[in-house]
């Protein structure tokens, strides 16, 4: 079986350089004119699957969303999770988990295993320090699958954690991102299977920050294209020379276009090829 990484690029290679978000806020399903319930979840996301599964790279359902419902809602994840396999379209389960030990350990069996919660991919915190995340890297090594880690978020509050400097300088964002870049160094293909999740809209955070995005020789998911205001400009600048390792994350820019199938097909073709020019694909 071939790595995540592999998996991932043939995908961007294919179908371009994008993931579409599956977000069911209220405030998105009640635009769609469906109830705020764990089955008005389920028609949304089963329609942007319908949509625009095996038309974009990967596809990433937001689990607080779905778990908001409770148990009903964490059913819904799983038939989606279920049904992009079946679609033949990557899955990254947007879950941003992170602990130690034996709770890490439950957090990569549940997401990274056999089970119906697993995916291609998950999101991870490494701010127990990256070492927590042994686990669940282990455990995604094993069975060929992938994890995106937190690094350079868009958010106001997480300079003041990822900018952070130790002793002798360096910055947490880059301590996340050199430990990956030493995962990925012995990985086949163009991509490992250890990626960092890097806004869309961070400016000159990364070099700021010391982190450099093109040694790390992993995928890097980019949240914030679309309605989050990252256009083509944006993205060019953010990532430089490690664009071809983007996949550009768009959730409310495609999704506001439904319910209509085709109105999402469009908007999630033209988000694509708008990304795809950005990022030299």
């Amino acid at each position: 079986m071939t790595t995540f990484g592999q998996r991932l690029s043939s995908a961007m290679d294919l179908r371009g350089p994008v993931c579409v978000g599956i977000d069911p806020h209220p405030a998105l399903l009640a635009a769609w004119g469906l109830p705020d319930t764990a089955q008005g979840v389920e028609t949304f996301a089963l329609t942007v699957i319908e949509a625009v599964g095996g038309r974009v790279a990967a596809i990433k359902p937001q689990s607080a969303l779905f778990e908001r419902h409770a148990s009903a809602g964490v059913a819904v994840l799983e038939k989606v999770i279920a049904a992009l396999r079946a679609a033949d379209t990557l899955s990254i389960v947007d879950a941003k988990r992170g602990d130690i030990g034996s709770t890490m350990q439950g957090y990569a069996e549940a997401y990274l295993g056999d089970g119906p919660l697993a995916g291609d991919a998950v999101t991870l915190s490494p701010y127990l320090g990256f070492g927590s995340l042994s686990p669940a890297i282990e455990l995604a090594h094993r069975n060929d699958k992938g994890i995106f880690v937190l690094c350079l978020t868009s958010n106001p509050e997480g300079a003041s954690i990822q900018h952070a400097r130790d002793e002798i300088g360096t910055s947490v964002a880059a301590l996340v991102a050199n430990e990956a870049a030493r995962i990925n160094a012995s990985a086949p293909g163009d991509l490992g299977s250890v990626g960092l999740v890097v806004g869309a809209t961070i400016g000159d955070a990364a070099r700021q920050t010391g982190v450099d995005l093109a040694a790390v020789r992993g995928p890097l998911l980019a949240p914030g294209v679309g309605s989050q205001g990252a256009g083509a400009t944006e993205l060019a600048h953010v990532f430089g020379d490690a664009r071809r390792a983007v996949l550009a994350s768009s959730s409310r820019g495609i999704l506001r276009a439904g319910p209509s199938v085709s109105a999402l097909r469009a908007a999630a073709a033209q988000s694509t090829e708008q990304a795809a020019g950005a990022l030299g694909r």
